[in-house]
């Protein structure tokens, strides 16, 4: 006889004793316990194999997204070094010597870098996450809209500081300026001694340092870049003959071309390019010459130099000044340093009496 026919039996008993309920109580609970172990394994063995495929798509998922950010980012290490290399295969040369130094081309491949390297990472990550979520069929509408919403309540707060960082991969990316450039941007003006994704330091001439805001920046003037200009304007007597003066000032240029180590601080002769203005009693003679970034103060100093010496030796005047002053000056006068004789200098004159108090009067009277 079975079990349950046992229990059957037993239940339809018309005076069960107290031992029979508690074995009938336990029999029942062994019952629903085995039902629920059935159940369980029923559904365990009908997901089992959904499960199975959700848990290989994300391994799948979580491996190709690992593998790609690793090659992604081993490719834009070694385009980062190429470029590097690149800058120092120009560095052997005189132009690249004058433009590129180490610690702007390291600076710039950092940020160059470290900006690839967040993109690909958070690009590649999060589409990974997206499809993890999508594999387990969570709806991703509203969390898209949430941080469509999130992200725009965030741009809109952070505007200035967003704007800052693009500016600043822009100008980074473009090469716009780098350390050791002299830069003009508007705002302040020196010497660039750090470039950042949102800030650029700059040493002012007076040895203060400025901290501007790449977003800030709307112009940029760089003149360490490409070549300088350096202009001397000479103002001379208007009857100087021009023969003699353009052919001094060539021997000038001449002869400062040929030595150390302006021959290298020119990148073309120095040119005189004729009156640039002439006036009544005076003329001006401009020079020019193209000179290395940062170098043109410097050649214009000792241009100036040698066209003082030059023109002392070779007998012709310099003027200041829009005109120049008359060649015979007047004689100065000897008695303009003496005050004019007054009336008071005499004591008996009615106006030193007039002048003196009343008290010496009236003694004078008595």
């Amino acid at each position: 006889m079975s079990l349950p026919a046992v229990l059957l039996a037993a239940g339809s008993s018309p005076s069960p004793t107290s031992s029979e309920s508690t074995t009938g109580s336990a029999v029942r609970t062994i019952q629903d316990a085995q039902q629920s172990a059935t159940n369980a394994a029923s559904w365990v063995e009908q997901n089992w194999s959904t499960w199975l495929a959700i848990g290989l798509r994300v391994l799948l998922i979580l491996v190709i997204a690992g593998v790609l950010r690793a090659v992604v980012q081993r490719a834009i290490t070694k385009l980062i070094d190429r470029m590097t290399r690149t800058a120092e295969a120009v560095d052997g040369t005189s132009l690249g010597g004058l433009l590129v130094n180490n610690e702007r081309r390291r600076q710039r491949s950092q940020a160059i870098g470290s900006v690839l390297r967040s993109v690909a990472s958070f690009a590649i990550l999060g589409t990974a996450a997206l499809m993890v979520l999508a594999a387990f069929q969570i709806n991703l509408a509203p969390l898209l809209a949430s941080a469509g919403v999130a992200g725009v309540a965030i741009g809109f707060g952070a505007r200035n500081l967003v704007t800052d960082f693009l500016s600043g991969v822009f100008m980074i990316l473009e090469d716009q300026y780098g350390v050791g450039d002299t830069i003009d941007a508007g705002v302040a003006s020196g010497e660039v001694i750090e470039v950042g994704l949102r800030v650029t330091k700059l040493r002012g001439s007076e040895g203060e340092i400025w901290y501007v805001r790449n977003g800030e920046v709307k112009r940029i003037g760089n003149l360490s870049q490409g070549w300088a200009t350096a202009g001397v304007d000479v103002t001379v007597k208007a009857n100087e003959d021009l023969d003699r003066l353009k052919s001094t000032l060539d021997e000038v240029a001449e002869k400062m071309s040929a030595e150390e180590p302006w021959n290298e601080l020119l990148w073309s002769p120095i040119e005189v390019l004729g009156l640039d203005s002439v006036l009544l009693d005076s003329m001006v003679v401009r020079v020019s010459a193209r000179t290395m970034p940062g170098k043109s103060l410097t050649v214009e100093r000792e241009l100036r130099w040698r066209i003082k010496r030059a023109f002392d030796a070779a007998n012709i005047r310099i003027v200041g000044g829009a005109t120049a002053p008359a060649d015979e000056e007047e004689a100065a006068d000897p008695t303009a340093a003496v005050a004019a004789p007054s009336v008071l200098s005499n004591p008996d004159s009615p106006q030193s009496a007039a002048a003196s108090p009343l008290i010496q009067q009236r003694s004078a009277t008595k």
